[in-house]
Parts: structure tokens; sequence; C-alpha cells
């Protein structure tokens, strides 16, 4: 659906030029999500402007639902971007106008009949779940249903393509979720391929198929959310990594254990699918002399499957302890050891 090649971005400001996107290689598939997630100024504006045309490359292609977006103009590239629609952090609604006829606007533009608007708009506001606000203004809606409004108006014109530019950063954790699940229920319900652009790995871990690490105008990483998550190669994935792995509060308890318990070790465990719902932690103490200490846990779910990560300290004597580690590995369990308490 989705294919770039050798692209290049360089923009020329007064101190210099500047590589906004360096030597991107990337295939997205048709119905896949996918994310690209980067810290500000690592190029991730830059890139989505290429897909839909509203930068040209600098150097390589970029093609888009069978089109060059690089290289067509005129006509053609209006044509390809009713093939690419996009919704934006800050909504960009039409104030003076209702949500049904913010839905319109894309459909008026196109040319579409009357009745037909009316019908199509019906559609997408069933499907967006605003019924009963068909005739508000903006400045009545929260900021929940103000990006349903854009999501709608954006699936007007049955695009192929749907380009999300850090959607829910204006919008509160609970809100967040309602507005990445509804994008997973178009994903499977229209078979969309949608592109998220944004700097929370909890967004990526939630809705994404496969992730792009960008920084510097690089990609650094990519590949399989979950993948990325058990084994994350460059220090910057790490980081976006232990956003959702590994809270502060996990550290402060590991130095409490440490105060507190003078032997043992500290182990990181991370698990995966089956393994995230099996009873470790009782067959651990049945087995061995041990007694186990839980700081921190959390089970996350990806879509390719659950990633859990646990926090414990382990106390006994050293050879128990080494022998409850072993048959932990035995497990299909990831463990590394954090510190020695």
């Amino acid at each position: 659906m989705i294919t770039l090649t050798g692209v290049k971005k360089v923009y020329r400001a007064k101190h210099g030029i500047v590589t906004a996107v360096n030597n991107v290689d990337l295939q997205i598939k048709p119905g896949e999500i996918f994310g690209i997630i980067g810290y500000s100024g690592a190029g991730k504006s830059s890139l989505i402007r290429l897909l839909n045309g509203l930068e040209t490359p600098t150097e390589g292609t970029v093609q888009v639902a069978g089109n060059d977006i690089g290289k067509i103009k005129g006509e053609k590239l209006r044509k390809a971007r009713q093939e690419i629609s996009m919704i934006f952090q800050h909504f960009n609604l039409l104030w003076s106008r209702t949500v049904r006829e913010n839905i319109a606007f894309p459909l008026e533009i196109a040319g579409i009949s009357k009745s037909e608007r009316l019908k199509r708009v019906d559609e997408l506001i069933k499907l967006v779940g605003l019924e009963g606000r068909e005739d508000a203004y903006p400045s009545q809606l929260s900021g929940g249903q103000k990006q349903r409004v854009g999501i709608a108006r954006a699936l007007a014109n049955n695009p192929k393509v749907l380009l999300c530019d850090e959607a829910t950063s204006a919008l509160d954790p609970q809100t967040t979720d309602s507005i990445l699940d509804l994008l997973v229920d178009i994903n499977e319900k229209l078979g969309l391929t949608i592109v998220l652009i944004t700097h929370e790995m909890h967004v990526i871990r939630k809705i994404c198929h496969r992730v792009a690490v960008m920084e510097n105008g690089l990609i650094v990483e990519q590949g399989d959310v979950l993948h990325v998550f058990r084994k994350p190669e460059q220090p910057i994935t790490k980081r976006f990594v232990q956003q959702v792995t590994e809270p502060e509060e996990t550290f402060e308890a590991i130095g409490h254990v440490k105060e507190k318990y003078p032997n043992g070790q500290v182990v990181q465990l991370i698990f995966v699918g089956d393994a995230a719902e099996q009873p470790w932690i009782t067959n651990v103490i049945r087995q061995f002399d041990v007694s186990v200490n839980i700081l921190q846990g959390k089970v996350s779910q990806t879509q390719n499957g659950s990633y859990g990560t646990l926090f414990v300290h382990i106390d006994g004597a050293e050879q128990e302890v080494q022998k409850a580690i072993s048959f932990i590995r035995e497990q299909q369990v990831e463990v590394e050891v954090m510190a020695n308490a």
C-alpha cells in the first residue's frame, strides 16, 4: 500500500541545510496499522507530509495506493489525495459548521449530490458514535467528540489510507483509549491502512501491528510491535519501551528493597503470550526454598499478543536463588538480573 525507497527531504534554512528525512526505506502493508514514533525533531511530521503530497522528496520515491506521490501534480495529485485522508492533533474543524456539515464538507468539494451526502454522513455519524450530536457545533463538543468528527470527515470519500498526526496528543488518557479503540474498529470494518505518527509508546502498544522508530531523520529500528517491546535494540527505542513497562516507582521500590533485604537478587521477568497467564511465582515458591517479593508488575495487550513485565526480589540461599532463576528461564520467560540486593 505504501512504499518509500531512499527517501530524503532537505530544507534550506537561514542557518543552513536541514535534513529532516534521511534515506528512509519503508513498506506498509494494506490493512495494516503502522506506527511511526520519535521525539520532537525526529522527522515524523516531514515524513507524513511526504505521504500525502504536501511535500515532495528531495531524493527517492514515495508510492501510496499505486501513485508516485512525489511526481504527480495538478488534477492527478488532487485525485490521489482523495484516497489519502488525515486527522490532526487539534482537530481542524470548521467552527461555524455543525457536526453534520463538517463531515459533509469534503463531499461537497467532491461534487457529491445532496441526497448521497446525507446518506453518507448518516453512515459515518453512526460509525464513529456521534448519534444525537449531528446538529452540535464544535464549541459544544468534548475533545474526544471533536476528534470523532475529524475521523468521520476523513473517511467521507472512502480513502484507502488514513494518516494520523499526533491525533490523540491533546486528549486525556481515557479519551485517548476510546479514540484508539475506534481506529481499531474502523481498521477491522473497512480494511483501512492506518499510519500513526506519535511520541507516545502507549499508542503504539495499544493498536499498532508494526512500528518504526525515528531519530534525526533516520529510521533506526522497525519491526512487529511485540518484538520491539521484547527486544528493543537502539537506546531511543529502549527509552520508549520503558515509558510503558518500567514505571519510575519500580526503581524506587528496588532501592527500598536494597535497604530492607541485604541478600537475594532483584530480577526483571519478561513474558509473552501464554507465558503471561502462567502461575510462575507460585511454582517457584513451591519448588524452591526462596521467598519472592513482587515490586512492580504489568501485563499489556498488543495487536500481536500479550506482553508482561514483572520486577521481583528473590531471596534465599544463593544456590536456591540461582536454581529458581534457571527454572524460570526454562519456562520461556526472559530473566534479567537488575541488581544485587
